[in-house]
């Protein structure tokens, strides 16, 4: 299995917010932090806020914040809901699906298995878990809150 680097940025984006939880933050400081083109974000904060992962304030004095607690967000969620459009092999796709053996075929339920096996460990994972006592994260992703420290 692969993530997606929409799935990657969205948990880069979460883990920074998290991190920067005391203020709102901008897409361009998160794109220069986290190394991920400011148009690409912009797709991912979106689809993160239509969510609810993410909470969105427009206007001068805007900028990004988590729609809910570090600690209610699990990882498993946002993976389902950011790689919901990709399927895992072509069996699992609604349309262009091309293979013969989709009826019978093991492999496919297998899959389909360790996938679900995949995402449940995930929702085990909070985003809170991820950046909650890991100093070295916090160095990278809010130096001057360390600083500060």
């Amino acid at each position: 299995m692969r993530v997606t680097k929409r799935t990657n940025i969205a948990i880069r984006v979460l883990m920074f917010c998290a991190a920067n939880n005391a203020r709102l933050v901008t897409k361009s400081e998160i794109a220069k932090r986290c190394n991920a083109s400011e148009n690409h974000l912009a797709q991912v904060v979106n689809q993160l806020g239509q969510l609810g992962f993410l909470k969105t304030h427009r206007g001068r004095n805007g900028g990004l914040e988590l729609g809910a607690p570090a600690t209610e967000i699990q990882i498993g969620q946002v993976f389902r809901a950011m790689e919901a459009p990709v399927p895992l092999t072509e069996c699992f796709a609604d349309t262009d699906n091309t293979c013969p053996l989709i009826d019978a075929c093991r492999l496919r339920i297998a899959l389909a298995d360790a996938c679900e096996t995949f995402y449940a460990h995930l929702d085990g994972i909070t985003l809170d878990s991820l950046v909650c006592d890991n100093p070295a994260l916090l160095d990278i992703l809010n130096p001057m809150e360390c600083k500060r420290a």
